[in-house]
């Protein structure tokens, strides 16, 4: 049976969506222009409930949210770029995000989850990268959609589309999630209540190094993933006249951090830590009171990551009791791992094998990477469900997380197709 939705969006409409969220993104709880951009292209459209802000997220459940001038900056800026004022509102406070759903009668609950905020890194300016020399760099300088997020949003409403102007039978919802880079919108919306009746769950991604024409049609091997800030205390000194009598923070963190690096590896599995970012002191002559790390700890399952993180809490304890110091450990977002269940990648592998532009189909890689989708599909998985996460294939000249990263803009269509069609064949599976 064909599953292929009646109308497809126009390349032109996907590429212009794609290039007016590119030139204009936001980090983690700040995407108040996108959401607003967003719901204006949901209203055009039509959906029979929409929930924004505090009505799509478990409020209490969000992590490494900025602080309340860094998020009114943010506001502001959308306001200024042309966002609806109106819109804005329901947003104010970092409340970002939005779930669309469509009500076709009885059938399965059918939910694709997409991921929308930017990176806090500067774009390349160069002219031969693609949105430089055609006039959509990034506007918001130090942010960029470096990781393909900007597609994800375009694709999810192109398939809001294409399943709309379908004969699907059921309920389909859309789930914009804000903080994926922060690892700190999964679990928000996971415990909405949203995904409690869904019985079919996608998430996607673009890119991760598969060219243009190639679907993964069921990425695994997620690593479990928890984010910490160390801070180190300790007590300023003159640092020639009487360094004795200081308590050097920046050699306690630095401790942490060598030994942060020699935790045991396990023989269940492969574990990470990164000390991704230090800072410490404030002048050359002052033996320095206060010192930070921002880093993570990964895991191939949720108990191998749980293992990582008890060593490194002791490393970074024992560096700041060797130097007579302090530390303060405050827990960031985390995420579980997370496995795509047979039934979708059979579903989604049938399906791409039928759409134009698709030449390779493989049925599962891994990511050998972290995503807090995983948390959305453990809920779903938890309740009955299946859940899985599908890779559309794009090339991308820099990698991912690079300044010269864009997307090949062909994909976006391959990607709305994959997966209407997967949706639309699902209320035949369910």
């Amino acid at each position: 049976m064909d599953t292929t939705p009646q109308t497809t969006p126009s390349e032109e409409w996907l590429r212009s969506l794609r290039r007016d969220l590119h030139r204009r993104p936001e980090p983690a709880w700040c995407e108040f222009y996108t959401t607003a951009r967003i719901v204006e292209e949901l209203r055009e459209i039509g959906v029979d409930e929409l929930y924004v802000g505090r009505d799509a997220l478990a409020t209490g459940a969000r992590s490494a949210v900025p602080d309340e001038e860094t998020l009114a900056a943010w506001h502001e800026r959308a306001r200024e770029a042309g966002a609806v004022p109106e819109v804005l509102g329901e947003f104010e406070g970092g409340y970002t995000g939005a779930v669309a759903v469509l009500d076709r009668g009885e059938g399965p609950t059918v939910a694709l989850r997409v991921d929308i905020d930017g990176l806090p890194r500067e774009e390349s300016d160069d002219p031969e990268h693609v949105p430089a020399r055609e006039g959509f760099r990034s506007e918001n300088e130090g942010a960029m959609h470096a990781c393909g997020h900007d597609a994800h949003a375009t694709i999810g409403l192109g398939v809001l589309r294409g399943v709309a102007d379908s004969d699907f039978r059921g309920t389909f919802k859309l789930l914009f999630q804000p903080a994926e880079e922060r690892i700190g919108g999964g679990a928000p919306i996971a415990e909405s209540g949203h995904l409690d009746d869904v019985d079919a769950l996608l998430a996607v991604h673009v890119g991760l190094d598969h060219p243009t024409g190639e679907v993964v049609a069921g990425v695994d091997d997620f690593l479990a993933v928890s984010h910490f800030e160390a801070h180190f205390t300790g007590e300023s000194a003159h640092a020639g006249g009487h360094p004795n009598r200081g308590r050097n923070a920046v050699q306690a963190m630095a401790t942490a951090v060598q030994n942060l690096y020699a935790i045991p590896r396990h023989e269940a599995g492969a574990t990470r830590v990164n000390a991704g970012k230090v800072a410490g002191g404030t002048a050359t002559n002052i033996v320095p009171e206060g010192a930070v790390i921002e880093g993570e700890i990964r895991g191939a399952t949720t108990e191998l990551m749980e293992y990582t993180r008890e060593h490194a809490e002791r490393m970074l304890r024992s560096g700041a009791e060797m130097h007579d110091c302090s530390v303060d450990i405050e827990h960031g977002g985390e995420a579980p791992s997370a496995k795509s269940d047979e039934e979708l990648v059979d579903v989604v592998a049938d399906v791409a094998s039928g759409v134009d532009g698709v030449d390779s189909v493989v049925r599962r890689d891994t990511l050998g990477g972290s995503e807090d989708a995983s948390y959305l599909m453990r809920r779903v998985q938890e309740r009955g469900g299946k859940a899985g996460y599908v890779c559309i294939g794009t090339d991308h000249p820099g990698g991912h997380h690079t300044a010269t990263f864009d997307v090949d803009e062909d994909s976006l269509a391959i990607g709305v197709d994959v997966l209407s069609g997967a949706v639309v064949s699902l209320d035949r599976n369910f």
